[in-house]
């Protein structure tokens, strides 16, 4: 067996960390449907703390592929949008939610599907 020597693999294992992180896909699922401020995600994703809320916006901003916009107002306002970087990882997405979706909800840890 050969080893694998791309230089894109750490990069893409990279990737697939911050995506497969707990809330991730929530928090981006949430900016596609609208989400603009901090409220507005968390009225969208149940069960999310706010620490952790602010965590995975802090790491998908640094990340670029959510930019903060800070509005100095009074109060201040902040925003998140998706960048072009992000709305492009979430339509690649969109065919690995489209074949979860066909594979149908499977428990962890088991090979087929539950029973009907």
């Amino acid at each position: 067996m050969d080893a694998i020597h791309d230089d894109t693999c750490p990069s893409f294992e990279g990737t697939l960390e911050l995506i497969g992180r707990r809330w991730t896909g929530s928090v981006l699922q949430a900016a596609v449907q609208g989400a603009r401020r901090f409220g507005e995600y968390r009225a969208m994703i149940t069960g999310v703390s706010d620490r952790l809320l602010s965590r995975r916006l802090k790491e998908l901003e640094t990340a670029g592929l959510v930019e903060r916009t800070v509005i100095p107002t009074t109060p201040v306002q902040i925003r998140y949008r998706l960048t072009p970087d992000g709305q492009e990882l979430v339509d690649a997405l969109q065919p690995l939610a489209q074949w979860n979706m066909r594979r149908g909800v499977r428990p962890r840890g088991t090979g087929r599907a539950p029973a009907a």
